[in-house]
This record gives C-alpha cells, sequence and structure tokens, in this order.
C-alpha cells in the first residue's frame, strides 16, 4: 500500500512539474509515507509538501492542497477512499473500505509467501554472526546474537536478498591454542599424572568429557611425565607469576614434545567437541548456518596474501622496526595497524582483510556482520579496512548487539553451570523454552540493552507477548474445532464471497493490520530492526482478541460466520507467517 501511495504521490509531483505549478528543474525529494498515530487522521500520510515548500515559495498547507487536487483527491485509486490535507501540511490518505476486505483474499491465496518479496530479487548479502570462539558453551551473550542474527537473515530473505548464513570459525588463534593445552593436562590426570592446572586454562567440565574421549582413542600414547610437561615454565600467577606467560610455555612445550602431528589431533579434539556442540546447540535453537568458514582457510586458500597484496599494490603498506604496516589512520582509524610482525607471522588483522576480502571474491555483494557489542572498535577498522582494498565500504555493515541480562522475581539471576560463571543458552532454553528465548531476544532494539524477564517468559498472561500473540492462533482454532462439533461447513470461497458483511470497527481494524505485515517485513529488513516485526504481531494479536471478545463470530447467519471465520483464518496465516521469521513457533492448541 505505501508503494502505490508513493507512486500516486509521485506521479502528482511529475504532473505539476509538467503543467508548470512546480519548476521543471527542481530535484524531487525522497518524501515519507508512513502510518498515522491516530486513525482519526486517516491510514498513511507524507511530508512532501513541507519538503518542497520552501524550495518553491509556496505555504505548505497550499502545496498540500494542489497536490491532493493533482490527485484527483483519491478519486483515482480504488485503493483510497479519501485524501485530505492536516496542518502543518500533511497529506492523509485513507484506504478504501474496498482494499481492506480484499485482504482476506490476498492473505489465502499467497498463504505462508503473504508478506515475502520474490526470491533473490535483491542483492545478495552474507550474514556473519554468532561466531563465538569454539572453546566452550554458548553463553546467553551468544544466544541474543544468535537470534538477532538469525531473524535479520530471515527478514531480508523475506524481503527478497539473497542470503548466506555464516559463522566465522575461530580456528587459528592463542585462545584455541589454551583450550588444546587444557584438554592435554586433563588428558594426563586421566592417565594417573599428577599435574597442576593452569589458571588461565578452560576448566569446564566438558574439558575432561574431550580428554576422556582422546584417551579413550589414544590409550597412554600421548602421556608424558609431569616434569617433562612443566620443564621450564615460569610460575603460574598463583605463585606469583605471570599467567600468560605460564601458559604460552605450557603451549610450547606441548607443541615440542607432541610433535606436529599429534600435537593437531589434540587441538582438533576440542575444537570438533566444542563446535559440535555449538552446532547442536544452534540447531536446538532453531538457528542454522548455511556455512561455518575457517579462519585457517584464510591462509591456506591465500586471501590472506591477496589482501597484503592488494593494499601493498594500493600504496597503504610501509614498513617499520621490521614489521608491515597498513596506513589505517589515512581512512579514519585512530591508528595504523601492523599487518606481519618482524617475525613474519601474520596479524589477527591480516586475518581480518582477508575475510572481508573473501566474502566479495565469493561473489557476495553486501556483507553484513552481527558483532557483540564489545567489538565497536571493529565499525571504523573494517571501514578503513574496505577502503584500503578498494570495496565499497558502503556495501559493509556491522550491527552491535548488547548484553542481555536475565531477572527472576525482580533479581539478576546468579546460576551455576557446567562451564564457569556464566548462564549457558541451553539452561535458557530449558527454562522458558525456544519460543520465548527467540521472541525476549529480538523484541528490543539490538543496540539497547535487554533485561530478561524469565518469569514473565513463561507466564500465561497478556503481559507475556509471546503467549499473548499465539493464544491469538490457538483462539482461532479453536472456533474451527467448536464450528465442527456443530456440524457446521466453513469454505475460503464463501468466506471472500460474503467479506462485505464485516463492517464492525473491530473487524476494519485487524483487516487494516493484517494488510501491514508487508511493510512491516519490509520495515524490519530495511532497518535491520527485528523488534519492528514482533511489535507489529503483538498489535495484530490485540486487535484480533478485540475482535474475538466484540463480535459473535460462530454466529447464526452462515454468511456472516463465514466472513468472520476467514478474518480469523488470515489473522492465523499472518501470525504464523510473521513468527516464523522470528523463529517462533505458532501452535493451534496451548
Amino acid at each position: 500500500m505505501k508503494a502505490h501511495l508513493r507512486e500516486l504521490v509521485a506521479q502528482a509531483l511529475l504532473d505539476l512539474r509538467r503543467e508548470g505549478n512546480i519548476p521543471a528543474d527542481l530535484e524531487l525529494p525522497e518524501f515519507a509515507i508512513e502510518r498515522t498515530k491516530s486513525r482519526e487522521h486517516g491510514d498513511y500520510a507524507t511530508n512532501v509538501a513541507m519538503l518542497l515548500a520552501k524550495r518553491i515559495g509556496m505555504n505548505p498547507m497550499a502545496l498540500a492542497e494542489t497536490l491532493v487536487a493533482a490527485m484527483g483527491g483519491g478519486d483515482e485509486s480504488k485503493h483510497v477512499e479519501k485524501v485530505v490535507v492536516a496542518k502543518p501540511g500533511f497529506i492523509n490518505f485513507t484506504v478504501s473500505r474496498r482494499c481492506l476486505l480484499s485482504t482476506v483474499r490476498r492473505v489465502f491465496e499467497a498463504g505462508a509467501e503473504y508478506g515475502r518479496q520474490p526470491a533473490d530479487s535483491r542483492e545478495s548479502v552474507t550474514v556473519e554472526f554468532v561466531s563465538a570462539n569454539p572453546n566452550g558453551p554458548l553463553h546467553v551473550g551468544h544466544g541474543r546474537g544468535a537470534a538477532y542474527g538469525a531473524t535479520l537473515a530471515n527478514l531480508l530473505e523475506a524481503a527478497g536478498h539473497k542470503v548466506q548464513r555464516e559463522y566465522y570459525v575461530n580456528d587459528a588463534g592463542r585462545q584455541m591454542d589454551i583450550l588444546a593445552v587444557s584438554v592435554w593436562l586433563r588428558y594426563h590426570e586421566l592417565c594417573g599424572v599428577a599435574v597442576r592446572f593452569p589458571d588461565n586454562g578452560y576448566k569446564g567440565d566438558y574439558v575432561v568429557d574431550i580428554a576422556r574421549a582422546l584417551r579413550a582413542a589414544e590409550g597412554d600414547r600421548l602421556r608424558f611425565s609431569a616434569l617433562e610437561l612443566f620443564d621450564a615454565v615460569p610460575a603460574d600467577e598463583g605463585q606469583g607469576g605471570d599467567k600468560e606467560k605460564h601458559v604460552d610455555a605450557l603451549i610450547a612445550n606441548a607443541r615440542r614434545l607432541l610433535g606436529e602431528t599429534d600435537y593437531r589431533q589434540v587441538f582438533n579434539a576440542g575444537l570438533e567437541f566444542c563446535l559440535a556442540d555449538i552446532r547442536n546447540d544452534l540447531h536446538g535453537f532453531g538457528v542454522d548456518h548455511d556455512n561455518f568458514f575457517s579462519e585457517r582457510s584464510l591462509a591456506t586458500d591465500g586471501y590472506v596474501q591477496r589482501a597484503i597484496d592488494t593494499l601493498r599494490a594500493n600504496g597503504h603498506l610501509y614498513e617499520q622496526d621490521g614489521a608491515l604496516w597498513f596506513r589505517a589512520t589515512d581512512f579514519g582509524d585512530d591508528k595504523d595497524r601492523v599487518v606481519v610482525r618482524d617475525n613474519g607471522v601474520s596479524t589477527y588483522f591480516a586475518s581480518d582483510l582477508g575475510y572481508l576480502l573473501s566474502k566479495f571474491e565469493r561473489g557476495f555483494e553486501r556483507a553484513l556482520y552481527v558483532f557483540g557489542a564489545d567489538h565497536h572498535g571493529y565499525i571504523v577498522r573494517l571501514k578503513a579496512a574496505a577502503k584500503g582494498l578498494g570495496l565499497d565500504e558502503s556495501k559493509i555493515e556491522i550491527q552491535l548487539v548488547q548484553f542481555a541480562i536475565l531477572y527472576r522475581g525482580g533479581e539478576r539471576v546468579q546460576m551455576s553451570t557446567r562451564a564457569g560463571s556464566f548462564v549457558t543458552l541451553r539452561e535458557l532454553r530449558e527454562e522458558v523454552g525456544n519460543d520465548a528465548a527467540r521472541f525476549f531476544y529480538v523484541m528490543r532494539s539490538n543496540d539497547q540493552h535487554l533485561d530478561f524477564d524469565l518469569d514473565l517468559a513463561k507466564s500465561h498472561s497478556k503481559e507475556n507477548p509471546v503467549y499473548y500473540i499465539q493464544y491469538a492462533i490457538t483462539r482461532s482454532a479453536g472456533l474451527f474445532r467448536k464450528l465442527k462439533e456443530k456440524g457446521w461447513s466453513y469454505n475460503d470461497s464463501a468466506a471472500v464471497a460474503n467479506r462485505e458483511r464485516m463492517d464492525s470497527d473491530a473487524e476494519i481494524v485487524l483487516l487494516g493490520e493484517l494488510m501491514r505485515l508487508p511493510e512491516m517485513v519490509e520495515s524490519a529488513a530495511a532497518n535491520r530492526g527485528p523488534q519492528i516485526l514482533a511489535n507489529y504481531l503483538r498489535e495484530t494479536a490485540n486487535a484480533f482478541h478485540s475482535f474475538y471478545e466484540n463480535c459473535d463470530i460462530l454466529s447464526e447467519d452462515e454468511d456472516v460466520r463465514n466472513a468472520r471465520l476467514g478474518l480469523c483464518k488470515a489473522t492465523s496465516q499472518v501470525l504464523s507467517n510473521g513468527l516464523a521469521l522470528l523463529g517462533v513457533s505458532a501452535p493451534e492448541r496451548m
């Protein structure tokens, strides 16, 4: 509907320009078509007259009246009932009853596709999200990033984009080496070797599980004495030393004693266990990635080297103190970045460069990153990298996700977990269920802190938005069960044929909400804001409950009954379509 109204306004502007009422050389503005805040002012409004009035030396109200006249007062559109001018120069549109009533038919025709644009009709996008280091279970912070990233990908796909969902596997960093040495030391404990576990090691029970599987496969083959393990290792923090130097020395000893092949086996045991656990956890949460991209592949597939070569060819590298530097400050970064250290080893930033380059070399037209809020510094850094590589920085987006804090009984939750001091995503899912977790995670803007009320998420009340929306679907399904008990029949054709029998305020308001789904999906995708869709679904559920309570749906009048049951069915379809994009189920019984 918004697109239709935009066309009406644009055509009126062109007509006025052609007639000389608007200067021929005047560039027409990007005007808004928005929902009005109150139905008293119609359904939609545009600010176009106020944008243009000063430029052409005309009063906004007078210009608005001229535009309305050029549109024939709305008579030229069968979808518009009335067009009026409101101070200080808005043009308000009221959708025709005929258009509203045809909504039921459009929902029936499109079914599960209602609200979606044609597939692959827009640019391709790779959305990278979660990408937690595979060194332990996912926590509730990762959960919010997972819910947001998955929902955003769904929305972009529904808006017509070709979408790839990607997880960047950090399988080449120091944290993974710390996991490897943690597994190896637990393995030695299982072999009967007394070891002091490092202060900086991973202490979760899952590390013991990995070590137990490793010993079951290898026996004592990878066993060494405690003296060999800790040979020349400096004191740990708990021993009055430096925990970082302590664990790095343990890693070096593990590499030396095991050799590269066996060390890689221990390393992969931890990596594969944690990555499989993460995959399973995400799948159980309704989140599935199309690709798990290995950080190590950036070197083996040449992406890092090609990125360095591109920066060098573009004149953006220089040498200093034996290291290779990128002139990031030339592109707005707060400091230059080391690409290759003086020992010849490439940096994490070099991997970032290679990964960014890979996205576009693999054919994607837009790259969207979903990071935790603590990665704020990456925004300027990646934009600088894009400029240095000669990429279009406008095609690179970074969405930051703030942390979620759990509350029960008004108190911040402290929960014991298998993995440490944080609350795992799996624990959250077990307590409130997937539906509540997925919805609550995205019902606030991703850049706002989220207070997650566990009691509310589990409640069966109007205040719980998940329950309230799903209850609308179950109420509708219940009506059809009652219909069957009465021995009455229903069919979609009869509902559409008798739609004119719907004329109460509750019915008209609900029809207006159903008509909005396509524009809400479009808005949520364009603004990268799943909360827009979540709020819309709650408003639609509210309109349905009002209709349910104020209209005799199972009327003795068969024509009225069919029309209203058709509205119920269309509502269930709209709510189900919207919930599916949020990763939430649409049960017919609760």
